[in-house]
């Protein structure tokens, strides 16, 4: 049986996203949604952006959602008869979600709008994380502040997905 909502999380160069990109059909249509917000002056970042592009099957649909309610209202519109819908990453969409509150600003809100998106998603549905609270407490409050809010969207979002995967050293690991 497939999975209708499954979590991938891992920690970095895990083989998350490889993964959930394996958990789709590559022989046929799937919506990836894109969440990182590019930025030219940054050249490792636009590599590992390339990296993930190359990776894909040219026929899969790349939707770019780098804005925090883009995400949600892709996710709501999807029609349970439509194609697989891949999301890589929820970290980065955390990170843009920060950045348009300087960092500063609450997410609670943002993070329950994507929550019950991804509840109320008709889809199948395939979505990457990155599973920080296993390392070292960052030295920042800003690094802080990310690992604890990553960790409760994880959380939240677990609880909506019947299949839930934690990659360590390549190796995928069901949690649930």
């Amino acid at each position: 049986m497939t999975a209708r909502r499954t979590l991938v999380l891992g920690g970095t160069r895990s083989g998350k996203s490889a993964h959930a990109e394996g958990l789709v059909p590559a022989d046929a249509p799937v919506d990836y949604l894109a969440t990182a917000r590019v930025d030219p002056a940054d050249a490792d970042w636009s590599a590992r952006i390339a990296t993930h592009v190359a990776r894909r099957p040219g026929h899969w649909r790349t939707v770019e959602v780098p804005l925090a309610g883009d995400l949600p209202d892709h996710l709501r519109a999807a029609a349970p008869d439509g194609p697989p819908i891949l999301v890589d990453d929820l970290a980065t969409w955390l990170t843009g979600a920060l950045d348009d509150v300087r960092w500063e600003g609450p997410v609670p809100e943002a993070r329950q709008d994507l929550v019950s998106a991804v509840a109320a998603c008709r889809a199948r549905l395939v979505l990457v994380s990155a599973e920080v609270g296993l390392g070292v407490v960052p030295s920042s409050g800003a690094g802080r502040r990310f690992r604890d809010e990553l960790g409760l969207l994880n959380a939240a979002v677990a609880e909506h997905c019947d299949r839930v995967l934690l990659l360590v050293a390549g190796i995928p690991l069901a949690l649930r």
